[in-house]
């Protein structure tokens, strides 16, 4: 991990992105495993995975095991300290919502690290600016991002109250989200109502707060059997109203358009953690110690980076052609390569089975190599062989 990392340019500033999850896990002599939130509950102890991603290079650079029961704000701090251990200084860290808080920021200020964090609509903290801005640029074709199509602003101010440094917001709003997330709170709105209506009449124990947050109740004289549940419809309106809405956070002074790029460039990075988890056999680990645990993590790192690599030369590839052929995809290119064979004819030497295919052609281009590179590896290796051969 040293070696890996240390071999890097430090002077050019990189934005690192990070992504986590949980395993549940069995196993009983594992020091990692404690009870935590799982992403999926089987009711199982668990411990967390992380891997941080150069957004820039499309790398994973380093990753961290720790104990189930600690979340991922509070692991935060030991990811930006690890960081620094391996000599960056010129830093970025590009967040999901999940690491928001204000303890995490002011630690990244603190060891002079930028971020980019995304922020939800409905938070408390970010409704508000939002509703200030709305309607100032959600129909400004100068404010319109084609790519992502979206429509963004900027303002700077400060975030948290009680926070010295201003921050950088970028506010953006999507058509198709809108639509989206006010269907979701439509069917939201007509499960809870459903839930309450079957209530009505009955002895219930307190509802949550998002019940309480979208419903009046009424109450018999008793305080506790449900008279009436009747919709709030400020409180909805208000969130149909946010649909659409998210924003970004960053710490350095950028455009909406240059925060939305470089957030949207974590993209890759989630991609290739999902694939850690499926082609790489990461989902299940099978193990029952802890030696076992950590070795079997760490060669699936250097699995991730070997597959990151043939990852982002396929992408370039098709960009390159315009457009993604099936055969274009990780699992997919190995298994046409895997095509590529040799076989022993009768004078005793190793050939290739037959001719490079069209297919097998692209996918070599997309890592600088040609059909000449095969065939003059098939006679190295034809020759090995029966040198291999002769000295039996």
């Amino acid at each position: 991990m040293n070696a890996w990392n240390n071999g890097r340019n430090k002077r050019q500033k990189i934005y690192i992105s990070c992504d986590s999850t949980n395993k549940n896990c069995q196993a009983g002599d594992i020091e990692l495993l404690k009870y935590g939130n799982a992403k999926v509950d089987a009711g199982q102890p668990i411990y967390h995975y992380a891997v941080a991603f150069d957004t820039a290079n499309r790398e994973p650079l380093f990753y961290e095991q720790y104990p189930g029961s600690i979340n991922d704000v509070s692991q935060l701090t030991c990811m930006i300290d690890k960081a620094r251990g391996f000599g960056y200084r010129n830093l970025g860290f590009i967040l999901d919502r999940g690491y928001f808080s204000r303890k995490n920021l002011s630690y990244m200020d603190q060891m002079g690290y930028g971020f980019l964090i995304m922020v939800k609509g409905m938070k408390n903290f970010i409704r508000e600016i939002i509703l200030e801005n709305m309607g100032s640029f959600e129909t400004k074709r100068s404010r319109y991002n084609d790519r992502f199509d979206v429509y963004g602003t900027t303002i700077e101010r400060q975030l948290l109250d009680g926070e010295e440094q201003k921050r950088f917001i970028h506010i953006f709003y999507s058509d198709g989200r809108a639509y989206g997330e006010k269907q979701e709170i439509k069917q939201r709105g007509k499960r809870l109502k459903a839930y309450l209506n079957q209530c009505v009449g009955r002895e219930c124990e307190s509802f949550g707060p998002e019940i309480q947050k979208h419903f009046y109740l009424h109450y018999e004289n008793d305080g506790r059997t449900l008279k009436l549940a009747e919709e709030n419809t400020k409180a909805i309106e208000e969130e149909l109203s946010l649909a659409g809405y998210f924003a970004i956070v960053s710490s350095d002074r950028m455009t909406a358009k240059e925060a939305i790029e470089r957030y949207k460039s974590r993209n890759a990075s989630e991609k290739l953690f999902r694939a850690d988890q499926s082609y790489l056999g990461n989902r299940s680990m099978r193990v029952g110690s802890d030696a076992a645990l950590s070795t079997k993590i760490f060669i699936q790192f250097l699995a991730l980076i070997l597959r990151c690599r043939i990852y982002t030369d396929l992408k370039d590839k098709c960009e390159a052609m315009g457009k993604r052929p099936n055969d274009m995809t990780v699992p997919a290119a190995l298994k046409e390569l895997e095509k590529i064979v040799m076989i022993r004819h009768l004078d005793g030497i190793y050939r290739l089975d037959h001719a490079i295919t069209k297919t097998q052609k692209t996918i070599l281009d997309s890592f600088g190599l040609t059909e000449a590179n095969v065939r003059y590896q098939a006679q190295e290796i034809g020759k090995i062989l029966q040198k291999t051969e002769e000295a039996r």
